[in-house]
């Protein structure tokens, strides 16, 4: 079994990088060559005598990108000590640095920016990775794994999240380099997988009993970006926003100091041994959230709620098949939770949502249920006969959400659980144990998780943080009376408010770091989380919180955008032509720039002009016609902002959105045939960008949505 290093030297020389691992003289040291960027194995002895500059221990390396200019080795430079898992140090990234093939003569303004957005992502990125257990699999679907084949081969690729990254190692390793065409194993070592989300652990007790409970939360890297630009489903059935989120039960859990490399006397392993002799429990339970599977797009304008366009269902439809025949495919049936709004603007994608449902299964047999408060409080569809297709493994449910828990009433979200009583029961969680004699930790499964749930409102943020809270918490009084902690029928949050305390605060962290990433903010009705009901001051953070989301979403997402797509691999700048120089240059007609700022000035004449005092006797009339003047422009530049909001929203530069290069055009032109003032001048720039567009449409058009 080949598990990543836990201590990595990096010796940096005139003409290549080396990588070795003082804990493994005898393995191969890694060389990257400077300035090609080469990859290839070498004897770690016969380098020893080498002339370099500095020798820097690192923790990992994260993965080689390649910019505009150069290609950059990305370093973990620190890394914080989270918690033991199973006896497994976890770690989150701190702190990195990137190492350039070439040393730069020249400032380059593109390179700058694509360094900045890589440095920023990483920085503000929630990144986890261990040395000795995969974490992007769930505890289930590593109970089936071959423990013989390296960690990183052994990944969920949709959680990979430094796949992209990790890229030019995984091609050297498969087969092999320059002067090394043979698949490579002594690369293994190097390649340490990384997750992106949350990773919560509390050694904690309940009632007495020791446990270890962990939430982690793994983002796909596929469809990653935020949330007005990256909605609904690609072509390939990725869903937009598509978390797993897994809450683990560790009883007679490994503990103990930490000491050496994380903790632990066995360098390689990671596994600190020792739980008395007692047979080690774990309990988890699985639950998705992803965007509604379709294809959909919210299109910002400045306005608080964006225009909402959505294709057709039939255009739709192999994406979808796509992922439903993943999601059956890695978690059996599916039930499928919508949360968003049976009327007013959500309705629409609501509609689009059960009619892919109703496409793809079997003689579809619909069910209503209302009462006083809503038309439609449950909305079921299941296949009407015998199973015909896979697709008859889906079970959509609609809570209209917002209508039942109006007023402050949230206790009436309980009503989904209750209707979901018998599915969850039949649903079951996982149940394995970790004998004292095992030597490779091979779990001895007592019980599968059958089915998921897939939750979902408009973002799968603040409504989906709430459901999902409540199904775990349910899950867990159930895996608490198993294991025999309860009685039958009492509930943890009675039995020890400690434990409940700490639990509702750690499913609001989840929900805020899953916010952070999608949106930018934490997230909305964490009171509901932390306290179990709903507050005057958790209205006033929704609020606080809805305008932040407002004002980021609409002026400020763009670079988040491209950072994403910069460090995913959907935007590789060594491939790509736009615009040969300036990618990140503004093209909007100049004048287009200015309204803003010519609005910002003139508010600030008018505000002058109401706090100057007036000299004696002196005229009136001009400090009238002076505040007239600058209020008539400042109304003017505010309609023209709020009426063509489309070009002062903070788009993505690197992969435009199909709407955003419709949207301009149509908005230029509507600027030009009906504004009096501004049109002719507009006209005139427009005319001499024959070659330089804000957004080059033919390019836009080939890349995906």
């Amino acid at each position: 079994m080949s598990l990543p290093f836990r201590d990595i030297n990096v010796q940096v020389a005139s003409d290549c990088y080396i990588f070795t691992s003082p804990s493994s003289p005898n393995a191969p040291a890694l060389t990257i060559d400077r300035p090609t960027g080469d990859i290839r194995l070498s004897d770690a002895a016969l380098l020893s005598g080498r002339r370099v500059s500095r020798v820097t221990s690192i923790s990992g390396i994260l993965g080689v990108i390649r910019l505009r200019l150069d290609k950059y080795i990305i370093i973990i430079t620190k890394a914080k000590p989270i918690g033991r898992l199973k006896g497994h140090m976890v770690y989150k990234i701190i702190s990195t640095d990137l190492l350039p093939c070439r040393e730069r003569q020249i400032r380059d303004p593109d390179e700058d920016k694509f360094l900045a957005l890589v440095k920023g992502f990483i920085k503000s990125g929630p990144m986890y990775f261990s040395y000795s257990i995969d974490l992007t699999n769930s505890f289930q679907r590593q109970a089936q794994q071959d423990r013989s084949v390296p960690l990183w081969q052994r990944t969920d690729d949709r959680f990979f999240w430094n796949r992209f990254m990790q890229s030019d190692l995984i091609d050297f390793r498969n087969q092999g380099g320059k002067g090394q065409p043979a698949p490579q194993r002594g690369v293994d070592p190097y390649i340490l997988p990384v997750i992106f989300g949350t990773f919560e652990i509390h050694p904690t007790t309940f009632k007495s009993t020791p446990l270890t409970i962990a939430l982690i939360s793994r983002r796909s890297r596929h469809r990653g970006g935020t949330r007005y630009f990256t909605r609904g489903l690609d072509e390939e059935g990725h869903a937009a926003n598509y978390n797993e989120t897994e809450q683990v039960v560790i009883l007679n859990d490994r503990g103990g100091p930490m000491g050496g490399f994380a903790g632990s006397g066995d360098m390689q392993s990671g596994k600190l041994g020792g739980s008395d002799g007692k047979e080690m429990q774990i309990l988890s339970y699985v639950q998705t959230r992803g965007s509604v599977p379709a294809y959909w797009a919210e299109i910002n304008n400045i306005k608080y709620t964006p225009k909402i366009q959505i294709k057709s269902v039939e255009a739709a439809l192999p994406a979808a098949k796509l992922h439903f025949d993943e999601q059956i495919r890695i978690y059996g049936d599916n039930y499928l939770v919508n949360l968003v709004n049976q009327k007013g603007r959500e309705m629409r994608v609501k509609q689009a949502y059960e009619q892919v449902v109703e496409a793809l299964v079997s003689s579809p047999k619909e069910d209503w249920q209302a009462d006083q408060l809503t038309d439609e409080k449950f909305h079921t569809i299941e296949q009407g006969g015998a199973k015909r297709s896979d697709f008859d493994r889906l079970h959509y449910i609609y809570f209209d959400y917002h209508a039942e828990t109006k007023g402050m009433q949230m206790h009436r979200a309980q009503l989904l659980i209750d209707k979901m009583h018998d599915a969850l029961i039949k649903q079951q969680y996982f149940r394995a144990a970790d004998m004292p004699a095992s030597i490779d930790g091979r779990l001895e499964v007592r019980n599968l998780q059958t089915s998921v749930v897939r939750t979902n409102c408009m973002d799968c943020l603040d409504r989906t943080n709430v459901v999902q809270s409540m199904l775990a918490r349910w899950t867990l009084d159930r895996m608490f009376i198993d294991l025999g902690l309860m009685a039958r029928g009492t509930r943890f949050a009675d039995e020890d408010a400690a434990f409940e305390f700490m639990y509702r605060n750690m499913w609001a962290d989840n929900a805020d770091t899953v916010s952070n990433a999608y949106a930018g903010t934490g997230a909305m009705k964490t009171d509901v989380t932390r306290t179990g009901k709903r507050t005057k001051a958790g209205a006033l953070h929704d609020g606080n919180v809805a305008v932040t989301r407002y004002c980021r979403n609409n002026f400020l997402d763009g670079p988040r955008q491209d950072a994403f797509d910069l460090f995913l691999g959907a935007y590789q700048p060594a491939n790509s032509n736009i615009g040969a120089n300036l990618i990140f240059a503004d093209r909007r007609p100049l004048l287009i720039q200015a309204v803003p700022y010519v609005a910002a000035f003139s508010f600030f004449c008018v505000f002058v002009a109401l706090f100057t005092t007036r000299a004696p006797g002196s005229a009136l009339w001009p400090m009238r016609l002076f505040m007239l003047f600058w209020t008539f422009m400042a109304a003017f530049c505010l309609h023209f902002i709020i009426n063509n909001g489309m070009l002062y929203v903070n788009w993505p530069k690197l992969n435009p959105r199909p709407w955003a290069i419709e949207g301009y055009h149509e908005t230029i032109t509507k600027v030009v045939r009906k504004d009096k003032i501004l049109g002719p001048l507009v006209a005139r720039h427009e005319r001499g960008l024959s070659t330089a567009r804000y957004i080059n449409a033919e390019e836009g058009k080939k890349r995906i949505e």
